[in-house]
């Protein structure tokens, strides 16, 4: 029996575990929020989609990676971080995005999105209270 136990192991763990649903599409029918516009310039720590590329039509599911970059020898403080679809009224994401939330960043495989264009809103904190807030936008294709 002990035999078989390496087997079992490898098979269960190389199960997909599923896509996560990150936007629904009863949530993608609400009307668009109206985007505030805000130009500044901030010492506060950086925000970076590394994946998927904003400038291309994706499709779903997809792995959603951004990096948080500190400034200044300040830390991420992850309890700041807010992800909010701009719907109206506005849809609060976290609670689907915490399972890949680091200070590094945030790390989501198989994140399943609705065709269509949708803006989600990220904002942080670092250890010195400077907060950063931007919109990633995703055009998703079937």
């Amino acid at each position: 029996m002990k035999h078989f136990i390496p087997a079992i192991l490898a098979i269960l763990l190389s199960v997909n575990a599923g896509a996560a649903s990150l936007i629904t599409e009863s949530e993608a029918k609400l009307p668009a929020a109206v985007e505030a516009k805000s130009r500044s310039i901030t010492r506060g720590p950086g925000i970076r989609v590394i994946s998927p590329d904003p400038a291309t039509t994706i499709k779903s599911p997809f792995n959603l990676k951004v990096a948080f970059e500190p400034r200044g020898g300040a830390k991420i403080v992850p309890e700041s971080i807010k992800v909010t679809y701009l719907k109206a009224p506005a849809i609060d994401l976290l609670d689907r995005v915490k399972p890949g939330i680091s200070e590094q960043g945030i790390d989501l495989a198989n994140a399943e999105v609705p065709p269509g264009e949708h803006r989600i809103q990220m904002s942080l904190e670092d250890s010195e209270g400077r907060r950063t807030t931007t919109v990633i936008k995703l055009s998703v294709v079937r």
